[in-house]
C-alpha cells in the first residue's frame, strides 16, 4: 500500500462502509480539506465529526500509525492541530489523536487498477488507454499543465529579474541569449550575456559592425586566425571596444558545433542577434506594445550581415544562403523568453492584460516538435499550439515520469472507467 493511494481515497471521498475510530467512535467527513504539497500535515483545514463532535483542523495520513513516530511528527509543532490520523493499518497507539483505519473501507478493485497502472512498464503508464479519455478531460488538464509550466518559468524569471535590478530590457536580452543556445550552447550563451551587458551593446546599436565585433569578440571567436577582410575588420573594431568598455572574452572552446545544423551555429546566431539589436534597439518596450503574436514575432525577422551569406564559421566558405532567423527559432524565442517575461511583467505590475497577452501569444504560436511531444501525438494527444506542447512537456516531467497518476485528471479518469 502507498500513501499516494490513501490520499486519493481521502481527497475524492471514495471510502465505503461505516467509518469509526480505533476507539469505536463514528466518523463523518464533512470536508476532507485541501492537499498540502509543502511540509506539514497532508490535508489542511478539514472538518470531521468524531463521536458527534465537530472538529476543524488538519488530517495526517500514513500507511501505519507507527509512521507518525517514525517521521518525527511528535516533535513538530506543525502537527499540533491535527484532528484525525488516517491510516491503512492501525498497528500501535502513538498519541491521543483519534485514529481511523481504512483497511476494508474502499473498493479493492480500484487499488488493483491503480497498482497495474503505476507499475506498467511503458513509456507512460496510461499510453494504451489514452484513447478512452474524452477530449474535454485531456484539454482541461492540459490547460492546468500549461499554467503550472508558465508559473514555474516565471519563478526563474523573477530570480533573474531581481539579479538584474529589475531591468526588463537586460532580463529579456539574457533570456533571448539562453534561448539562442538551443540546449547545446545554453550555458555558453548565458556566460556571454554576463560578460557583455545589453546596455553596453545599446551604446553602439546604430553601428552593426561594432555590435558584431563585441558579440563575436567576447564570445572568443575573433581569436581564430583568418586572412579574410571581414574577420580582420571585426578584430580591429573589437580591440577598440575592448579598451573602451574593459571587455573580457570567453574561451572559444566553450562553444559546441557538433551534431548541430549549420543554421544553428552560434556564430550565425550572434550575427543575427547583432542585426536584431541594430534594427530594434530596446526590444521589450516594443513587445509590450505588440497586439498579436504575429506583431511580436515580426520583431525577430532579421538576417545576418552579408558576410554570413556565404559562411557559417569564419574563413569556411559555403554555398550562398542568406542567414535569416527562421519561424521555428522565432517560436523558441517567443516560448522561452517573451512569454515568461511578459507574464512576469503583468504579475509585477498587477496588470492582467499582460498576463493574458502572454497566454494569447503562447496559444497562437505553433506547437514544438520534439521527441516527447511526438510520443504523446502518437498516443492520441497531438498538441494544437505551443500552449499545449508546453503543457505536455510539463505533464511528462512532473507527472508521467514520476507516476503521479492519482494527481492527474487523466489518470483519475482512467481509474474510474
Amino acid at each position: 500500500m502507498k500513501e499516494d493511494f490513501l490520499y486519493y481515497l481521502w481527497e475524492n471521498r471514495l471510502l465505503t462502509g461505516t467509518l469509526t475510530t480505533s476507539q469505536g467512535e463514528l466518523v463523518e467527513v464533512v470536508n476532507p480539506g485541501y492537499r498540502n504539497n509543502d511540509s506539514g500535515p497532508d490535508f489542511l483545514e478539514a472538518r470531521v465529526k468524531v463521536g458527534g463532535q465537530l472538529w476543524a483542523g488538519h488530517v495526517e495520513i500514513h500507511v501505519k500509525t507507527s509512521d507518525w513516530r517514525r517521521h518525527g511528527h511528535q516533535d513538530d509543532k506543525a502537527y499540533r492541530n491535527v484532528v484525525l490520523h488516517v491510516v491503512y493499518c492501525h498497528d500501535e497507539m502513538v498519541n491521543d489523536i483519534p485514529v481511523m483505519e481504512l483497511k476494508g473501507h474502499f473498493d479493492v478493485a480500484l487499488y488493483h487498477q491503480y497498482h497495474e497502472l503505476v507499475n506498467a512498464q511503458r513509456w507512460i503508464a496510461c499510453e494504451r488507454q489514452l484513447h478512452e479519455v474524452l477530449p474535454f478531460t485531456k484539454n482541461t488538464w492540459l490547460e492546468r499543465m500549461a499554467v503550472e509550466r508558465l508559473q514555474e518559468k516565471a519563478q526563474k524569471v523573477d530570480r533573474l529579474l531581481t539579479a538584474n535590478k529589475f531591468d526588463w530590457e537586460e532580463t529579456l536580452y539574457r533570456l533571448l541569449l539562453r534561448s539562442f543556445g538551443m540546449k547545446v550552447n545554453n550555458d555558453a550563451f548565458e556566460t556571454l550575456a554576463s560578460l557583455l551587458p545589453f546596455k553596453t551593446l545599446l551604446k553602439h546599436a546604430d553601428q552593426l559592425t561594432q555590435l558584431e565585433a563585441m558579440l563575436l569578440g567576447c564570445a572568443g571567436f575573433l581569436t581564430i586566425e583568418s586572412e579574410e577582410d571581414y574577420p580582420l575588420l571585426l578584430k580591429r573594431e573589437f580591440e577598440v571596444m575592448r579598451t573602451k568598455f574593459n571587455l573580457l572574452s570567453m574561451p572559444v572552446e566553450r562553444w559546441k558545433f557538433m551534431r548541430m545544423r549549420p543554421v544553428n551555429f552560434p556564430t550565425v546566431r550572434l550575427a543575427q542577434l547583432a542585426q536584431m539589436i541594430h534594427r530594434q534597439g530596446p526590444l521589450f518596450s516594443k513587445i509590450k506594445e505588440a497586439a498579436t503574436t504575429g506583431e511580436a514575432k515580426a520583431l525577430f525577422e532579421v538576417q545576418a550581415s552579408a558576410y554570413w551569406d556565404t559562411h557559417y564559421r569564419f574563413s569556411v566558405m559555403g554555398p550562398t544562403h542568406p542567414k535569416r532567423l527562421g519561424d521555428s527559432t522565432a517560436d523558441v524565442l517567443m516560448i522561452n523568453a517573451v512569454v515568461p517575461l511578459l507574464f512576469c511583467y503583468g504579475r509585477f505590475h498587477k496588470d492582467e492584460r499582460y498576463c493574458e497577452k502572454a497566454l494569447r501569444f503562447l496559444e497562437y504560436t505553433d506547437a514544438e516538435d520534439n521527441a516527447i511531444v511526438r510520443h504523446y501525438a502518437d498516443r492520441g494527444m497531438p498538441p494544437g499550439n505551443a500552449m499545449q506542447s508546453q503543457a505536455l512537456l510539463h505533464l511528462n516531467r512532473y507527472y508521467c515520469k514520476r507516476k503521479r497518476c492519482l494527481e492527474c485528471s487523466i489518470g483519475n479518469n482512467l481509474l474510474r472507467l
